[in-house]
């Protein structure tokens, strides 16, 4: 066997970060040069929009179904919001890490947690910081026009978001967007060759030694 052929387990790459730091396009931006990863797709009870696949952009489910997925463990993380509730299902993932193929996660840190506790040793996760709080709120009010008491929720959310850096294995300050890209495949690059990630790497080293 050698070193190219040997299979090695997928990673669940998580990127978290508070809104407006830049999670969503150095996600985009990881995509488009990484072919061996792929979005996680979540589950979510809201309403399909114009356009949208099931399967593709969301699993659309019915409350009743959704509810019935956390009773059946089939979920590796979900929360609530307003009334919505998102998850992920857990055989698309397993099924993809078995295969070594990189699974790439865009959540918060509560989901972070529950992805580790389900996964351990299968997730590597990244947390991005912004340069200060007064450049996140200059990129907030960049990003669309809302009321100032809108501004002032979404940097409180941020410092909520902030305060939970240390529950991560990486942090980065996002100052330079090619930097943080070129640093988050990066570690990409080094979980891909951990070696408790190569299952195949006692039988090829044994041939190594025995030659």
């Amino acid at each position: 066997m050698s070193s190219s052929t040997m299979r090695r387990r997928g990673v669940c790459l998580v990127l978290s970060s508070a809104p407006g730091v830049g999670k969503t396009s150095v996600s985009r931006a990881l995509l488009e040069m990484e072919p061996d990863l792929s979005l996680s797709i979540s589950a979510t009870t809201r309403a399909r929009r114009p356009g949208e696949l099931d399967g593709v952009h969301y699993f659309f489910r019915q409350p009743a179904e959704f509810d019935a997925m956390v009773e059946r463990n089939e979920l590796l993380e979900y929360a609530r919001f307003l009334d919505r509730s998102y998850g992920t299902p857990r055989a698309p993932v397993e099924a993809a890490l078995a295969e070594g193929r990189d699974v790439l996660f865009d959540i918060e840190w509560q989901g972070h947690r529950q992805l580790r506790d389900k996964l351990p040793g299968d997730v590597v996760g990244i947390h991005l910081l912004p340069p200060s709080l007064h450049e996140l709120e200059r990129r907030l009010r960049g990003r669309a026009q809302e009321s100032e008491a809108e501004i002032a929720r979404r940097l409180e959310v941020a410092r909520a978001e902030i305060a939970h850096w240390t529950d991560f294995d990486h942090v980065l300050v996002n100052r330079d967007f090619d930097r943080t890209v070129a640093e988050v495949r990066a570690i990409l690059h080094a979980a891909r060759s951990a070696r408790t990630r190569q299952p195949g790497l006692d039988a090829f080293v044994a041939g190594l030694l025995k030659g």
